[in-house]
C-alpha cells in the first residue's frame, strides 16, 4: 500500500452543506491536531495511546469525506487532505505509525470509491453521516485526552 493521501477527482455536482457545518468540521480537526490534543504519557514502541482506536476511526471518516466532497463538487478542495496532514504532523511520529493512519485514511477514501462514481442524494446523505461521526469523534479524543 502507498503511504500518500489519495487525490480526488473532480466533478460537478455540491453537496447541501452550511458553512457554519463545514466551519464546525474543519475546527475539530484543527482541535485534535493542537499541540495539547496529544496525550502525554510515555509510549514504548509497543504501546498505543488510548485513542487509537478512534484516531484510526478518524482517519478513515476523514478519507471517506475527502472523497465524497470532491465527488459531489464542494469547492473546499484538498481540506479534508490538508487536515489529514496535520494530523499527521501531530500523530505520526512513526513511520510505522504513519503508514497505519494513511492506510486508514485511504482505506476510506477508497471505500466509497468502489461504490460512488457519482454524486447521488446517497452520496451526499453519507457525507452529512460521516461529517457528524468525524465530528463525534473529534470530540471524544478532545474531551478525554486532551492536556
Amino acid at each position: 500500500m502507498s503511504s500518500a493521501l489519495e487525490r480526488p477527482r473532480a466533478c460537478a455536482h455540491y453537496p447541501a452543506m452550511t458553512r457554519t457545518r463545514f466551519v464546525l468540521v474543519a475546527a475539530m480537526i484543527a482541535v485534535l491536531a493542537a499541540p495539547g490534543a496529544r496525550h502525554s504519557h510515555a509510549q514504548s514502541n509497543n504501546e498505543q495511546p488510548p485513542y487509537e482506536d478512534d484516531l484510526m476511526r478518524l482517519s478513515e471518516v476523514l478519507g471517506a469525506i475527502h472523497y465524497l466532497r470532491a465527488l459531489c463538487g464542494a469547492t473546499d478542495g484538498t481540506v479534508w487532505r490538508d487536515r489529514m496532514n496535520a494530523l499527521l504532523e501531530v500523530e505520526a511520529d512513526e513511520p510505522a505509525r504513519r503508514h497505519k493512519l494513511v492506510d486508514r485514511f485511504n482505506r476510506g477514501y477508497r471505500s466509497f470509491a468502489s461504490v460512488y462514481r457519482e454524486c447521488t442524494p446517497s452520496a451526499r446523505s453519507s457525507t452529512e453521516r460521516y461529517m457528524t461521526e468525524g465530528q463525534a469523534l473529534a470530540d471524544e479524543i478532545a474531551t478525554r485526552y486532551s492536556r
